[in-house]
């Protein structure tokens, strides 16, 4: 039975066309074979096995970056529908006690004060120079 190979998933054609493996790189160009018989040369087999080694380090990495940038936004998208996923099923979560709500509540405002200190520490001070010598602060906002 034939079947068209860029809607079978684990074909490198699906892949390519869905946008999950890279398409244009020069590295991929070397992967290609050549069918010319070439003389025997100890010098030539030696750097073309030194550029075999350095070309794949290099796909790896462009690799890695392509996977990465591509998986960029998951964690957002995964957070939101966790999100949507217990505020749907809200119901089947044990309640909570209101001592319990209180203490996290409590934590929440501690939390909330030491970024604000944090936040007034990271401010820069500008310094200004006196006339009459002498040093002033200055607020940036």
């Amino acid at each position: 039975m034939k079947r068209n190979p860029r809607k079978l998933k684990w074909t490198k054609a699906f892949r390519k066309s869905a946008g999950k493996e890279m398409i244009v790189d020069t590295t991929l160009t070397f992967a290609a074979r050549r069918n010319i018989p070439v003389r025997y040369n100890r010098d030539h087999i030696e750097t073309t096995l030194k550029a075999m080694e350095r070309i794949s380090e290099i796909r790896a990495k462009r690799e890695r970056a392509f996977y990465k940038k591509r998986m960029a936004g998951n964690k957002e998208r995964q957070r939101e529908a966790d999100r949507k996923l217990v505020a749907e099923n809200e119901h089947l979560l044990p309640r909570q006690r209101a001592s319990e709500r209180m203490a996290l509540e409590e934590m929440d405002e501690e939390r909330m004060t030491v970024q604000v200190s944090q936040e007034k520490s990271k401010q820069k001070l500008k310094q200004r120079l006196l006339v009459g010598g002498g040093v002033e602060d200055m607020d940036v906002d």
